[in-house]
């Protein structure tokens, strides 16, 4: 059994052309990954998958690694700087909230004794 290249990288047309032929074909993952020399029947899985939700481009975009929260955006730090603005205040509230009971709390046990 022809394994692949393990860490290739693919082109964009090289990923169109095996997802295009697993879907005129008929070809199974496995059969793909054969035929084409792919490392792995889970790639091509993965890249039908962004062919059917993204189209030939988004098999284009690069996607090793783990993404990265507010990365090259300065969109996603003010993002972060709001959410992080609303959770401090939300936290005060529910502080303040605790001890409101609290003291509820407290005043009620005086009242019974």
């Amino acid at each position: 059994m022809a394994k692949g290249v393990p860490n290739k990288r693919y082109t964009p047309e090289f990923k169109q052309k095996v997802v295009e032929a697993v879907r005129n074909e008929g070809l199974s993952y496995g059969e793909a990954a054969r035929r084409y020399e792919v490392s792995a029947h889970k790639l091509i899985q993965k890249w039908e998958k962004i062919y059917l939700s993204e189209g030939p481009e988004g098999l284009s975009v690069e996607r090793r690694g783990r993404g990265r929260i507010g990365s090259k955006s300065p969109n996603g730090q003010e993002d972060l700087l709001e959410e992080l603005k609303r959770l401090r205040a939300e936290n005060d509230y529910l502080k303040n909230l605790q001890a409101l009971v609290m003291e509820d709390e407290r005043r009620q046990r005086r009242k019974r004794w």
